[in-house]
């Protein structure tokens, strides 16, 4: 049962038999029927934002540039701190339990008054 008007059916017939064959080849595996030529495009990640309204790149590079005045920072750090915005951006849970962990790692070394290794 289609979800289209006629009109709209043609249309999707039409597109369908001037692509190439390649992409017919995607829509076949996906099915004909699924297949929507009408639907609208996915907002890139980089569009998503967190509750403080800044992007991925924005959170990892505001960081970074914290850590340059005190210390500076590795590329393997820079890569770690991309992946862990990535993460928690995504509320993957992992990343959720890596966060956390930290957080409570710091208060527990600092009730107990151990300095930081930094």
């Amino acid at each position: 049962m289609s979800q289209y008007t006629p009109e709209h059916e043609a249309q999707k017939r039409a597109i369908y038999e001037k692509m190439n064959p390649r992409r017919k080849k995607f829509v076949d595996r996906i099915g004909y029927d699924k297949w929507d030529p009408f639907a609208m495009p996915k907002d890139p990640i980089e569009i998503r934002k967190d509750p403080t309204n800044r992007t991925i790149q924005q959170l990892v590079s505001d960081f970074l540039r914290s850590r340059e005045a005190h210390q500076g920072y590795t590329q393997a750090f820079a890569s770690g701190a991309m992946e862990l915005a990535m993460g928690v951006m995504r509320q993957e849970d992992r990343y959720e339990g890596m966060m956390e962990f930290s957080a409570w790692y710091k208060k527990l070394m600092e009730k107990e008054g151990v300095q930081n290794a930094d």
